[in-house]
Parts: structure tokens; sequence; C-alpha cells
């Protein structure tokens, strides 16, 4: 599981993840994000295409970065995705899109992230440390 800081950060900012494919890195902001009680993170698939790809020739491998843009703290999530199209994540995401957007998009599944390497990006003493998940 990640730590309090880590999941207070993760829940309240917006998240890059990061993929790569033939030596072609993409990177891409989310807004449909959350994480769960055992410390996963879960995101919509609105316009998740070149991200889907990538983890499916990488067996699932994912980076997520987020920070808080005035207090600079910061962590980099290394981990495996897992992509759902059907059930209560997905219908979750689902509803939240298509109230944001009207009806006018939708979710149409979700990547399950399980954290195997969270690293302190915050500058100072600590950057770079990688902090233990308590599994």
């Amino acid at each position: 599981m990640l730590n309090e800081h880590v999941t207070k950060l993760l829940k309240e900012s917006m998240w890059d993840l990061a993929t790569c494919l033939d030596n072609e890195p993409n990177v891409v902001p989310v807004a449909f994000k959350d994480v769960t009680e055992d410390g996963k993170l879960l995101v919509g698939d609105v316009f998740l295409e070149t991200t889907l790809k990538n983890i499916g020739a990488n067996s699932g491998r994912i980076a997520v970065s987020a920070y808080d843009a005035k207090s600079l703290e910061g962590y980099q999530i290394k981990g495996k995705a897992e992509y759902v199209t059907e059930g209560p994540v997905v219908d979750a995401f689902k509803a939240m899109v298509e109230k944001m957007f009207n009806g006018a998009a939708t979710a149409k599944g979700a990547l399950i992230i399980t954290p195997d390497h969270v690293i302190v990006t915050t500058p100072g003493a600590e950057n770079k440390k990688e902090l233990a998940l308590n599994l």
C-alpha cells in the first residue's frame, strides 16, 4: 500500500501517465483517476489509445507522475497496468465522464495500476528516494 502522503497527493493532483514502445516515449495527463484503499491507481480510459497500445506491448509497464505545483512535493509511481472494460470501476468512470461532458464522451474502460516502486521527486534531500510499499 501507498503511504498517506503519497495517497493524499495522488487524490488531489493531476497525473501524467508515461509509457514507451519501440523507444518512442508517450506521456499524457489524466483527470479521471482515483486511488483505492489498497493502494491501486485507477484511470478512466477516455483518450488513452496510444497508452493502451504501449502497455499491451510492454507487459503492462507504466509510470505515473504527480506533484503539487505549490509545494513541489511529488512522486513517481512505477507499476503494472491491467485494462478492464466492465465492472464497478468502469461504471464509476463512465458516470463521471458522461456527467462532465454532458453525454458527449464516455469512458471505454479503466486501467488498474498495481504499484511496485514509489520514488520521491520532491526537490531536496529525499529526492530519488524509493519509498517502501506496505504490502
